[in-house]
């Protein structure tokens, strides 16, 4: 028996990486998952986003470890498109325990003065409006049950510690912060609880690409995975360039159980003991 064993999580940005992480560590939990991602394409985002091939996989993996898992297309800038997936979610299983709005992108680093409207309207549409509309989804359901329940939300270590060239995503990260604080006022009275989690690097596509290789090491002229890594093992005291999805998810895993029933309202780092002096 699971931590969470009969609980059912919605899961945004579930289709890879993180998000696909903490699914699959929920349902080792015992946690049903309703599970959604975009699979939206952006101009503005240099690197390739998820399709339904990998929801597919995320589908596949999870009902292979044993668990249970509908999943389908919303986009988190929909709250409509959410909510049918909730509502869907909500026939299948009867009832949402957990939140985790996890889904984000990230863009070309730039100074903010050379930042596009475009990229700024897509990373805060997403990174923070997405948040804001996945939670607000799946409160109402949560609330009228009256079981109370855990909701975590994604933000970033560089929120914290304020990186450099990412004014937009810093922003939104920022937002998700300040939002989660207000958020768990709202909730204490219905008993769910809200946590961030902040992560530092983690080797998804959203990190593995020539844009960060060229970010951290703007000396060369092609850096590779190698290059990017040399530099940001010196970033973090613990001597590690980038944490795993599954660090993340334990994190996740220990904000939504009842280990953390009197957490709420705080920021979890899980950041190697990030510092930006490179």
């Amino acid at each position: 028996m699971g931590r969470l064993t009969d609980k059912v999580a919605l899961v945004s940005g579930v289709a890879r990486g993180q998000g696909r992480s903490h699914a699959l560590r929920l349902v080792s939990e015992g946690v049903s998952i309703i599970g959604f991602d975009g699979l939206c394409t952006y101009d503005t985002v240099p690197y390739k986003q998820a399709t339904q091939e990998d929801l597919d996989e995320t589908v596949r993996l999870v009902e292979a470890a044993g668990g249970k898992i509908i999943a389908g297309r919303a986009d988190v800038r929909d709250r409509e498109q959410i909510t049918a997936i909730v509502d869907q979610g909500l026939g299948m299983f009867g009832k949402i325990d957990i939140v985790i709005a996890n889904a984000g992108i990230g863009i070309n680093s730039l100074p903010f003065w050379k930042v596009s409207q475009q990229e700024w309207d897509d990373v805060l549409a997403v990174c923070l409006t997405g948040v804001w509309n996945t939670v607000s989804a799946a409160v109402p359901s949560m609330i009228d049950a009256g079981r109370g329940g855990s909701v975590v939300m994604t933000s970033s270590a560089s929120a914290i510690k304020a990186a450099p060239q990412l004014a937009p995503y810093i922003a939104a990260k920022t937002g998700v912060i300040g939002m989660m604080k207000s958020m768990a006022n709202d909730l204490a009275p219905h008993k769910i609880r809200i946590n961030c989690v902040a992560p530092t690097a983690v080797p998804t596509d959203f990190v593995l690409n020539d844009r960060l290789y060229q970010i951290f090491c703007p000396d060369k002229e092609n850096p590779t995975v190698e290059d990017a890594a040399n530099v940001l093992r010196k970033m973090h005291p613990l001597d590690e360039p980038w944490i795993e999805p599954a660090d993340v998810s334990a994190a996740v895993a220990y904000l939504a159980s009842d280990e953390a029933r009197y957490v709420t309202g705080i920021v979890l780092p899980v950041d190697l003991g990030l510092s930006f002096a490179w």
